[in-house]
């Protein structure tokens, strides 16, 4: 802090009682207080959003989570409501927030500002009763999360009007929302003056619909409905034309996603229908039969999982209905990618620094030794303690009492970043393939956490405690590899709930093992019709060294690494 003033002692003189003097002070001390400049730079402390729920909160569809996708690189939550809720009136049920920070709402958006809460909140039940959350999603809104920085977020809510249409014998149906207006198509030799309605929920699925459609059997001329979603005060007109397939619709279309060992195949069917999906490689002529607990039927579709299939193979499939056989069509499965040096067996030398892959060969897994060249050792080296040949060996170590150094392999490369003295990774290697998990061998030895790094909040209470080592998995269909940044002032983590994650695990333990131990951690996929562009492959000897956090000494073995194929 600098204090830049300047004062004539000359000037000061001299008065009865010492009033000029005492004046003169008085100015002094105003003008000091006023010139000081405070240049003691605010410590960095990232805010962000957490977790956060709302009213009516689901999933974007099928093979997707209900939980918020938040991304913290772009700062941004994106979530998914049923139509049951009020878009522009919306009560958000928990929002959790890095602790410490202070939340401040958008306030055009709030319905009431003043009773917003400005603290992150696990619950309704954690703030006080008088609190208001609603607020209007109907665009997205911003939020401010203040620590000695500004950090704002933007979160979109996306409602899902779910319409459905159930009728004996459809074969399609088209609803446009503009002119309100539902064509229906049933096979031609339905009696449309006696049509059998199971559902049309034009509202959506909390909606209501008058009259009752299913109480209407004469559809051989429009049918006019007044149609309300559940928030809205009034209705509105709909009209539904009933008319006989003439053959050019898209009844009967399939379309397959092959994975690897499994292949779903989407088509549309009769309502009320159940088809039979037979299968075979192209060079046999023996079928086998998706068993009906694998076929899943919607109003006029339906979903076919196909499994235990053979990877780089083309198949045949064919739907029927009953008794009528489709068209043959094909797909092929991906191949099984095996995990490039798995077995830890290539390893190679820059001066005194190990490198996972033989000399001369392209790196396909990395580590954070050209970090540690600070304390002159590998943090991530091989040993001969192995299962079969060498194994590759992590170790927690004291930087010179500055930072904690976690041993670590990864699929992807290090350097460091500006400061020449923290880690600036990617993370991902390309990948198309679809394994279902990853299996290892390892030795575990936890030491207690001893070195906690800066600006960590909440996670300096790990002090004391056992330390851990953590392994993850993910794919992802992101365009590029993930840039991560561990530097404490712009911090910059993998997040596992990024949207472009399509499967992920991990597997995170504090028991030390003392002899190799098998272990396989699942995948789980979100989306299965996505084709994966990376593969992530992370462990450390310490789960928050990113954090600078662990124990000085914690030791981690991994050998005979593969990716599963089930």
């Amino acid at each position: 802090m600098k204090m830049k003033y300047s004062f004539d002692w000359m000037k000061v003189g001299r008065s009865v009682g010492g009033q000029r003097i005492v004046g003169v002070l008085v100015l002094l001390l105003t003008v000091v207080s006023c010139a000081i400049e405070n240049d003691i730079p605010y410590p960095i402390m990232e805010a962000s959003i957490e977790s956060m729920t709302v009213e009516g909160q689901r999933s974007a569809d099928e093979n997707s989570s209900s939980d918020a996708i938040i991304n913290k690189t772009s700062r941004t939550v994106t979530l998914y409501v049923n139509d049951g809720v009020d878009l522009s009136n919306l009560k958000i049920t928990s929002l959790k927030i890095t602790s410490g920070a202070e939340l401040l709402a958008d306030s055009t958006a709030c319905k009431d500002y003043d009773k917003f809460p400005t603290t992150g909140f696990a619950s309704l039940d954690s703030i006080p009763l008088s609190s208001d959350t609603r607020m209007d999603f109907t665009n997205p809104v911003t939020f401010t999360l203040r620590t000695y920085q500004d950090y704002v977020w933007r979160v979109t809510v996306n409602q899902i009007i779910q319409r459905d249409i159930d009728v004996d014998r459809m074969t399609d149906y088209v609803i446009d929302t503009n002119t309100r207006t539902v064509i229906i198509y049933v096979d031609p030799e339905v009696d449309r003056t006696n049509l059998d309605v199971k559902k049309m929920n034009l509202g959506g699925e909390y909606g209501t619909v008058s009259p009752d459609p299913t109480a209407i059997k004469d559809y051989s001329s429009p049918v006019k409905f007044n149609v309300r979603r559940s928030w809205e005060e009034y209705s509105y007109e709909w009209t539904v034309y009933v008319y006989p397939d003439s053959g050019e619709t898209n009844s009967g279309s399939t379309d397959a996603f092959a994975m690897t060992t499994r292949a779903t195949v989407n088509g549309k069917v009769q309502s009320g229908k159940t088809p039979v999906v037979e299968y075979c490689k192209q060079n046999e002529t023996s079928w086998s039969t998706v068993p009906a607990a694998n076929i899943s039927v919607s109003g006029n579709t339906f979903t076919a999982t196909l499994t235990g299939l053979s990877a780089s193979t083309t198949y045949k499939y064919r739907v029927s209905v009953d008794g009528t056989v489709g068209n043959e069509q094909t797909f092929t499965t991906a191949a099984a990618t095996p995990l490039e040096n798995g077995s830890m067996e290539d390893w190679s030398q820059d001066g005194k620094q190990w490198n996972p892959w033989a000399s001369g060969s392209n790196a396909f897994w990395g580590t954070g030794n050209k970090g540690a060249t600070i304390i002159n050792k590998n943090i991530t080296s091989p040993v001969d303690d192995s299962v079969s040949g060498k194994a590759a060996y992590l170790e927690s170590m004291d930087a010179l009492g500055l930072k904690l150094a976690a041993g670590n392999l990864f699929t992807g490369d290090f350097e460091l970043d500006e400061t020449k003295m923290n880690g600036l990774l990617h993370f991902g290697r390309p990948f198309t393939s679809f394994p279902t998990a990853l299996r290892l061998h390892y030795k575990y030895t936890s030491s207690t956490i001893d070195m906690i790094g800066d600006n960590v909040g909440d996670l300096a209470s790990l002090k004391g405690q056992p330390d851990m080592f953590q392994i993850y998995i993910a794919l992802s269909d992101k365009s590029e590899p993930y840039e991560i940044r561990n530097n404490p002032k712009n911090r910059q983590l993998f997040d596992p709930n990024d949207a472009n994650i399509i499967a992920y695990g991990e597997y995170t333990s504090s028991e030390s093992v003392t002899s190799y131990k098998e272990l396989e951690i699942p995948l789980e996929y979100r989306a299965t019709n996505r084709t994966p562009k990376y593969i992530i492959i992370v462990a450390s000897s310490s789960k928050y060294g990113d954090y600078y956090i662990g124990g000085v000494g914690s030791k981690l073995w991994l050998d005979e690494m593969e990716l599963v194929y089930e």
